[in-house]
């Protein structure tokens, strides 16, 4: 099979920058948007004031680079390998090693919609600990970690921003667990980027086949499509056909760390028999997928059997698909989860390739009836035990949360994960305040995502208009990633972080200017926000459509300022 490859259109105006490292060779890469100069009058005669280009994260990796040409079929470049091998602590495997890997690998049957190139795996030496947990604990600054330095802030020298970024700030929070790098020394085309409370606040998206829609080349165009609009990370949740070759795909064109359930694909290798399940199933598949590179694992270890007669008393019972999987397989067995009984043995598995662990919420409230009762915080405490453990084998965690919560109980969510967890990121869907807006459940959700991102979450991942009626398509992708940029960049300034605030201040000196087009610029979504001016306005107006010529407050303010009644548009 070849795909064709993917038209992405850089943002207007814009340009890919890279900012060199200090520490290591690396280049890393930004988005400058250029902007128009301020034109008055003085003396009758036009002066035009320069205004600084504004520098902002970029996720869309090589496909906004004019100079990088990106082939689908080929993959994205793999900037990281260098990086991994000079390290020398790790080694190539002649081949996967997984069964079922192998067997889909000799499966002549797949050639037709197989990734055309082949890369062998890594895996850590005998004895060697290479996650960035156990760089950062014995005191080694990684490449990783001042690429995630010089991301955070940006162009903050240039502007004389102080900064308590730097790469050994980085190394002290991976060490002591309130930060994490997801970075599978598999997936060497992704750029690090780092999960943490005293960073800008990150944005995960969904997106995954199912039984009933979507094949390897729409889920690539998902992928894609949500690194453009700024998806930090994202996550395959498919559970459809052809899973294994699907998540290759997009491995080898994803430019963000990526994550995956492989709880999901364990099911579906025993045709969705939950008592089928075992321990051998799923520990093959964490080995097949952290071979293909999957960055971070969400993992339902916290889900014990005694959750299981918790459901009843809830509205809506248990609503995570993986924990209502384990709970019902712990009822069947009358035993324990083989997800919590085997927790070291599956940190020896992700040590070996530096996966994190995203410690799922299996018992998340999925109405905001059943938000912060017994079941979701009792899981919560299992949780914490968890991450001691992981940690213990310097395997770098995150915690994942709600999920539906009311506004007035958002608070206490990020103190009991706080208390709870040691401190370890938090990672929640929304939550969703309110449960009565099917079709807008990206806006009730990116209220709550905003509200707990300035609490202390690290990380917020979208819904999309379409929650729970129907698998988002790509415009669907598009407003969920946009709904939660909002979200992270309102947590982002009213955290305080250096240099959050520099592009709305461009924005507003722009909208005071009427500077029409460097608003749609500096917007998080130039096109629409073009899109809409251009429906009524006919020209570069000097006024606000709501306001008129006459009832413009901005444009009264100016003539104030200027001591006259001077007309604005003589400017033009």
């Amino acid at each position: 099979m070849e795909l064709n490859n993917i038209n992405v259109n850089s943002y207007p105006d814009s340009e890919k920058i890279y900012v060199d490292g200090e520490l290591f060779h690396i280049k890393v890469g930004m988005r400058k948007i250029n902007l128009t100069p301020t034109v008055t009058i003085e003396n009758g005669e036009k002066v035009f004031s320069e205004n600084a280009p504004v520098v902002v994260n970029d996720t869309s990796g090589a496909y906004t680079d004019p100079n990088i040409k990106t082939d689908i079929n080929e993959g994205l470049p793999r900037t990281r390998e260098q990086w991994i091998n000079d390290r020398g602590d790790v080694f190539q495997l002649d081949g996967i090693t997984s069964e079922y890997g192998k067997a889909r690998m000799n499966d002549k049957s797949l050639d037709a919609i197989r990734f055309p190139k082949h890369h062998k795996p890594y895996r850590a030496k005998e004895g060697k600990e290479i996650t960035q947990m156990a760089y950062a604990r014995a005191g080694k600054i990684t490449a990783e970690m001042e690429y995630v330095a010089i991301r955070e802030n940006l162009n903050n020298k240039e502007l004389g921003i102080e900064t308590y970024i730097t790469p050994e700030f980085v190394r002290q929070e991976i060490a002591a667990g309130r930060a994490i790098i997801p970075a599978n020394i598999n997936h060497p085309e992704a750029e690090p980027m780092i999960i943490g409370k005293a960073f800008s606040v990150k944005l995960n998206t969904n997106i995954g086949n199912s039984a009933l829609s979507s094949g390897i080349k729409e889920e690539v165009d998902k992928a894609i499509w949500s690194c453009y609009w700024g998806g930090d990370t994202l996550m395959d949740l498919s559970t459809g056909k052809n899973i294994h070759e699907t998540r290759e795909w997009i491995i080898r064109n994803c430019p963000v760390p990526m994550g995956t359930v492989p709880i999901y694909q364990a099911l579906e290798k025993v045709n969705g028999n939950v008592a089928k399940l075992t321990w051998e199933i799923y520990r093959d598949t964490l080995i097949e997928q952290a071979e293909q590179g999957v960055d971070y694992f969400t993992i339902h270890a916290g889900v014990l059997k005694e959750h299981a007669k918790l459901i009843s008393s809830r509205m809506t019972g248990c609503v995570s698909r993986g924990g209502s999987i384990m709970t019902q397989w712990c009822t069947i067995h009358n035993e324990e989860s083989f997800l919590y009984t085997h927790f070291d043995e599956i940190c020896d598995i992700l040590a070996q390739f530096d996966v994190a662990v995203s410690l799922g919420d299996g018992m998340r409230p999925g109405s905001i009836y059943d938000a912060n009762d017994k079941a979701q915080f009792l899981e919560l405490d299992v949780l914490g035990e968890l991450t001691t453990k992981a940690w213990e084998h310097n395997v770098q965690v995150i915690i994942e949360g709600p999920g539906h919560v009311p506004m007035h109980k958002i608070k206490e969510n990020m103190e009991r994960q706080i208390a709870s967890c040691h401190e370890a990121p938090f990672y929640t869907l929304g939550p969703l305040t309110t449960d009565i807006a099917p079709a807008y459940d990206h806006i009730t959700s990116a209220i709550g995502a905003a509200q707990i991102a300035w609490y202390g979450t690290a990380m917020i991942c979208y819904v999309t208009p379409k929650e729970h009626l129907s698998l988002p398509d790509r415009e669907d992708v598009r407003n969920g990633v946009i709904a939660y940029k909002i979200a992270a960049h309102a947590a982002d300034l009213a955290k305080g972080l250096p240099g959050a605030d520099v592009r709305d201040n461009a924005m507003s000196k722009a909208r005071f200017e009427f500077r029409w087009k460097d608003q749609f610029n500096l917007s998080l979504d130039p096109d629409r926000a073009k899109q809409y001016y251009i429906e009524s306005h006919g020209t570069d107006d000097k006024f606000c459509t709501m306001c008129g010529p006459n009832f413009c407050a901005m444009r009264i303010s100016q003539k104030v300022s200027k001591g006259c009644s001077c007309d604005l548009d003589s400017t033009k």
